[in-house]
């Protein structure tokens, strides 16, 4: 049983931070995942697995990802998408949780899930920033083809090595926060100077 919930959550923080590079991707390959029978998803989400669930995240993803190759578009979309990768994050670690509690479920599902999530969209939009800045725009598609794939691997390899690819997704966010905290921090100090 304890297995059962571990490999869960790898596999929900693999999908939800892939919905940090982009919302759609993920929900996609969750979709076809669950359809084919590969990702067993709780219930009350047999619908992401269904013929009009995958055709509605298959256009979404072709819209989103081609969406992100246009000039200050892409800008644009990553205030849109920050709060819908939260929603994704939590949907898609909710949908493969095995706890029976909704409320439970529902709010282990929005902190980790949903701050998985967060935590990568905020270093994506920190990266099309800077390469904003760095470039006047010319490196983002780079960085969107970056995004894009990431979040497909990501996708994939969380339902085939789940642990892993958690385990190395956590290593990350730590490392993402201790990074900004650090950078926060001399700001403040060259403030107080």
């Amino acid at each position: 049983m304890h297995l059962e919930i571990l490999t869960a959550v790898a596999v929900g923080i693999g999908l939800a931070a892939s919905a940090g590079f982009r919302v759609f991707v993920p929900m996609l390959v969750a979709s076809v995942a669950a359809y084919t029978g590969v990702l067993p998803v709780q219930d009350g989400f047999a619908w992401l697995g269904s013929t009009p669930a995958m055709i509605c995240f298959a256009t979404a993803t072709v819209v989103e990802v081609v969406a992100y190759y246009v000039p200050v578009v892409d800008n644009l979309l990553d205030s849109i998408t920050t709060p819908m990768a939260v929603g994704a994050g939590t949907l898609l670690m909710t949908s493969v949780l095995p706890i029976d509690g909704g409320l439970l479920k529902w709010v282990t599902g929005f902190i980790i899930g949903g701050g998985v999530a967060a935590t990568v969209q905020g270093g994506s939009v920190i990266a099309r920033l800077f390469s904003t800045g760095a470039s006047g725009g010319v490196a983002n598609p780079a960085v969107s083809t970056g995004e894009n794939v990431a979040a497909v691997s990501t996708s994939l390899l969380a339902l085939v090595i789940p642990l892993v690819v958690a385990s190395l997704l956590l290593v990350f966010v730590v490392v993402m926060l201790v990074l900004v905290r650090r950078r926060l921090l001399r700001r403040r100090r060259v403030r107080l100077a």
